[in-house]
């Protein structure tokens, strides 16, 4: 039985989950304002011996390595292009993807985000330990891993950190529809977070392995934000997680331009993209090309290969509207999948080749993200978000970040006062 929802788990993650968005990091290029060549500055830090935490399962082991040093934009300097590859309900079965992409990531330069979904740190014989809001003890719409899969899984988030990668939060059961985390209050989203939290920072407790390494992070400080099951509850979860310390949610459905805060959390959102030969844009996410070529189930196996282009395409036309235009970063969502004979994997991974190694193009997690923004002076930031989606400044980046308005009431340093802000 837990063989089959594992694959359930990481490979499906719960078919019906995204039907609201189809419904639903070596760093590269340029330096620190993104118009000269060169690698960002990595902080030179190594991990500390480690300050154990708890039962074990986490430890304090300093700073994470290799993170670029944010700087702020100089007058005239054009912004870096920046890219988010995402993974949502990241672990590691017997396909091997959490690995795959950690080594792609490594060889392209790209630092990743990957959300782990706190279960699949809990043995299904463990299964009482998760009490999920408005579900029976131990339910769960995603499987429990096998023991050998999360031992796999703990093996890959503790490379992926020392590699630079973020490891946010898809948080639990994956509950989606009209019982599921949109029924959810604040109060219920905290008690969510709390159990997604508990999971990483006890699992030796949960699965006796006392002798195993500790994960080399502390997740009461690395833990900066997630995404939401289905994109679905996220109105109540802004408002639990500004509360937990987290600096921002990708739950929402937007545009590829500038990003503001919502409540105090930056809102970076998955994007409207093209979809190549139809009429209309799809969620910048695998699972919504699969649904609007195939339907949430396997389609016709002569279509993979154009399927395949097509979410190639999209992506990279979306890649090329930014990178050309108003330089927004570009959020890209994922799941360790196999669906329609693995066509979505491939084509982001064709992504990551090719646009990982431009120039003036950073593939960062979204915690390195946030820590750019924070940098920013928020007038040169209010003044980014007056432009449109793949819209260029009329007279240039030199002319039109040469210098920033002083916005009625002072500046806000946490860079609100856009549109979207609230």
């Amino acid at each position: 039985m837990a063989g089959a929802r594992t694959r359930c788990g990481i490979a499906a993650v719960a078919a019906a989950a995204v039907l609201l968005a189809g419904c639903g990091d070596g760093t590269s290029g340029g330096g620190e304002g993104g118009s000269t060549g060169g690698r960002p500055a990595e902080r030179a830090d190594k991990p500390q011996l480690p300050q154990v935490i708890g039962d074990g399962s986490t430890a304090f082991t300093g700073v994470q390595p290799h993170q670029p040093k944010p700087a702020r934009l100089q007058p005239g300097e054009r912004p870096p292009q920046f890219v988010v590859f995402s993974w949502d309900g990241a672990g590691e079965d017997g396909k091997e993807l959490f690995s795959h992409f950690r080594e792609v990531g490594g060889e392209y330069g790209a630092h990743m985000t990957y959300f782990l979904s706190g279960v699949y740190l809990l043995p299904e014989d463990e299964a009482l330990r998760y009490d999920p809001p408005g579900h029976r003890p131990g339910a769960s719409d995603i499987g429990y891993l096998k023991d050998e899969n999360i031992r796999a899984t703990l093996d890959e988030l503790r490379a992926a950190w020392l590699d630079g990668s973020e490891i946010g939060t898809h948080f639990n059961g994956h509950f989606c529809g009209p019982t599921g985390v949109e029924s959810w209050s604040v109060e219920d989203w905290k008690s969510e977070i709390r159990q997604a939290k508990w999971f990483v920072r006890n699992w030796k407790t949960t699965t006796g392995w006392q002798d195993a390494d500790p994960l080399p992070f502390d997740y009461e400080r690395e833990l900066a934000g997630g995404r939401t099951p289905c994109l679905e509850g996220r109105e109540n979860l802004v408002e639990a997680a500004r509360d937990m310390g987290f600096r921002y949610d990708s739950s929402g459905i937007g545009r590829q331009v500038w990003p503001a805060k919502d409540r105090g959390l930056w809102d970076l959102p998955l994007q409207l993209v093209p979809m190549p030969g139809r009429d209309f844009e799809t969620l910048s996410m695998d699972y919504n090309f699969m649904v609007n070529q195939s339907g949430p189930g396997s389609g016709d196996p002569a279509m993979h290969p154009y399927w395949e282009q097509q979410m190639r395409d999209g992506l990279l036309q979306g890649f090329e509207r930014a990178y050309r235009g108003n330089r927004a970063p570009m959020i890209i969502g994922n799941h360790f999948n196999g669906w329609n004979g693995g066509i979505y994997m491939r084509a982001v991974e064709d992504v990551i080749k090719t646009v990982c190694v431009q120039e003036e193009v950073r593939c960062v997690s979204f915690r390195q993200l946030v820590d750019w923004l924070d940098a920013q002076d928020p007038r040169v930031l209010r003044k980014l978000r007056t432009l449109g989606v793949g819209e260029q400044p009329r007279k240039g980046w030199g002319t039109f970040l040469a210098s920033a308005p002083r916005a009625a009431g002072g500046d806000a340093a946490d860079g609100s006062g856009g549109p979207g802000d609230s």
